[in-house]
């Protein structure tokens, strides 16, 4: 589409935190533009496996897990869509002592928070979880609220319920400078189709955020990292429930997608970088796991998978506030690859950002700022 002339707020982005943010302020009487440079979901979104989950050890990443997962469990009537949420679970397999204490931490926070996790036996893990090998399998935890959904259908409801709310969505449209007044106060933005002026920017570009506070004169700390997913081809007598199994001592994970499996699992040595090549022995060392966390997959055959690329800053926290060095230009990233399941929430704080309102949660501790003054937030999210 033209890009109008004016709007009140620009959203950078059009992958879950943008079109998230979009329908909040939107649905909230705000005049909001989203500029996409590609199409919608077609950057780390689109290539996120889906897992949604309020199993976290930090206080503030609960709340904002547990926030969306209300979110998503509401979809259908709000914004509206079908986003094959499945609560079938997330389930922690533990072979080390020293994760099953930090686990028995965790869910005891997590419980007084109103998170239904709990610990189990590998006795009931392997009732949860019939695919899962449990070799060396100490103990698990599992919450039942956890599940999966289709990214790319959450940001087109998104977007949808945003429209409806008189939101306009400009894809193919890339950010190429930000306006700042002498008073450090955002003014415009120009694009490939166009300047529009405004007095609000929020950059939701996820891994590409760097670039877009650059041209800000912000420094946001962000780093891409390449993730590998593979998916089978349809396998016979699987489970109708399959919980997303992560095997935590090394990030090994599968859960069920349509008649196959979805699997991934982090490669803690890959750099950072679009360009970093990755590990070419990836898949190899993957069914090498699975060999004893999920044997139906030695023998499956690979139907495909993808690489996308998710967000970290230095201390793998997200980066969600307003920049003090450019103001009314505020930003939103997840952590760790987890933007997804805190698009909703985010996209709720953000609005009360920009209307002076108080979030349901202090965010203060997100601020890029934190960076700069030396504060990094000493919890690292292992769980």
């Amino acid at each position: 589409m033209t890009v109008p002339e004016r709007a009140a707020v620009v959203v950078i982005g059009g992958g879950v935190m943008g079109t998230s943010t979009a329908f909040h302020l939107a649905e909230a009487g705000v005049d909001v533009l989203l500029v996409e440079q590609a199409t919608l979901a077609s950057g780390s979104t689109s290539r996120a496996a889906g897992g949604v989950r309020a199993q976290f050890s930090d206080p503030l990443n609960v709340a904002i897990a547990y926030r969306s997962l209300a979110a998503f469990g509401q979809f259908a009537e709000r914004p509206g869509g079908e986003i094959d949420l499945r609560r079938v679970g997330y389930l922690f397999l533990l072979d080390r002592r020293e994760d099953v204490a930090a686990f028995e931490r965790s869910v005891a926070l997590q419980n007084e928070l109103g998170v239904p996790s709990r610990l189990v036996s590998p006795v009931e893990a392997a009732v949860l979880s019939p695919l899962a090998g449990l070799e060396g399998v100490l103990a698990a935890a599992f919450c039942p609220l956890d599940g999966h959904a289709s990214p790319e259908s959450v940001v087109h409801g998104y977007a949808a319920g945003a429209r409806r709310h008189g939101a306009r969505i400009a894809t193919g449209c890339a950010v190429t400078g930000i306006e700042i007044e002498s008073s450090g106060t955002v003014r415009a933005i120009a694009t490939s189709e166009g300047r529009v002026a405004t007095s609000t920017v929020i950059c939701c570009a996820g891994a590409w955020s760097r670039g877009v506070g650059a041209l800000a004169g912000v420094e946001l700390p962000v780093e891409p990292i390449a993730r590998q997913i593979t998916y089978t081809a349809p396998l016979a007598g699987l489970p109708d429930r399959v919980p997303l199994t992560i095997d935590f001592s090394t990030g090994f994970y599968f859960h069920r997608e349509g008649q196959g499996l979805l699997f991934g699992m982090a490669d803690r040595d890959q750099p950072a970088g679009f360009d970093a090549p990755a590990d070419p022995d990836w898949l190899t060392r993957v069914l090498q796991v699975a060999e004893r966390r999920a044997p139906v997959l030695v023998d499956a055959g690979i139907a495909g998978g993808w690489t996308g690329y998710y967000e970290t800053s230095p201390d793998h926290n997200a980066l969600v506030g307003e920049s003090t060095s450019a103001r009314r230009f505020l930003y939103a990233t997840g952590f760790s690859g987890h933007g997804f399941l805190q698009g909703p929430a985010i996209g709720e704080i953000v609005r009360d950002l920009v209307l002076g309102r108080e979030p349901f949660v202090d965010v203060s501790a997100l601020s890029a700022d934190r960076f700069a003054s030396g504060k990094e937030r000493p919890e690292r999210n292992v769980v």
